[in-house]
């Protein structure tokens, strides 16, 4: 079905891609962030930056794929679809973006291994996003986007799990307060981007079923 519409509106699609890959390169720019806090206020400065200029260029992306549907009659999605997939899409970079300003707010001099972990799962998360939008516009991809949909169901547990024993450990064994509050918080934010992720894939994984 998509092909036949594909040709004459078949920008949506290369929005969708556009926007996808920011969200995989926000996702890099996080982890960059959280193995360069060490180093310091500077550090953390400058990947912040870096991640709100593609949030964005993200936001122009999300601004022009509204706008698009509001000048045409054919879509290759229904337009509630469309509006929910590029809307959940652009809620994952509202989230980095919330993390890196957490950060550099919170003055956040270390990690540790959980917060590391969390911030690789959220790129794991991104790229399996980026692989199930690219595939959307041609049906014969059902079986393998529904599997990447399953995959970032699977990656969200796995933060759900991290965050978990994060939280456990930091009130063992963590004695500075502020500490504690500022981890907590950063361990859900974390999470929150994971957890944007799989609404991408509950989205995607609805359109596949409806139209395959």
């Amino acid at each position: 079905m998509f092909s036949k519409l594909m040709p004459k509106e078949g920008k949506f699609f290369d929005l969708f891609n556009a926007h996808a890959e920011l969200v995989v390169k926000g996702g890099h720019q996080l982890a960059a962030l959280v193995a360069d806090v060490g180093q310091g206020a500077e550090a953390v400065a400058r990947h912040t930056k870096a991640i709100d200029e593609t949030e964005t260029r993200a936001d122009k992306i999300t601004h022009d794929t509204v706008s698009l549907l509001h000048t045409v009659f054919n879509t290759p999605l229904n337009r509630d679809e469309i509006h929910q997939l590029i809307g959940r899409m652009d809620d994952i970079l509202d989230l980095i973006q919330d993390v890196a300003e957490s950060m550099y707010l919170y003055d956040i001099r270390r990690v540790t291994e959980e917060t590391r972990r969390l911030s690789d799962i959220s790129v794991s998360c991104c790229e399996r996003v980026k692989t199930a939008v690219s595939l959307l516009s041609n049906m014969d991809n059902a079986q393998a986007i529904l599997q990447t949909c399953q995959e970032i169901d699977q990656l969200e547990s796995d933060a759900d799990r991290v965050m978990r024993q994060g939280m456990a450990k930091l009130f063992r064994e963590e004695e500075d307060v502020r500490q504690i509050i500022k981890l907590r918080s950063l361990y859900e934010l974390l999470e929150s981007v994971t957890d944007r992720c799989e609404d991408v894939a509950n989205i995607i994984e609805g359109i596949v079923l409806e139209n395959s």
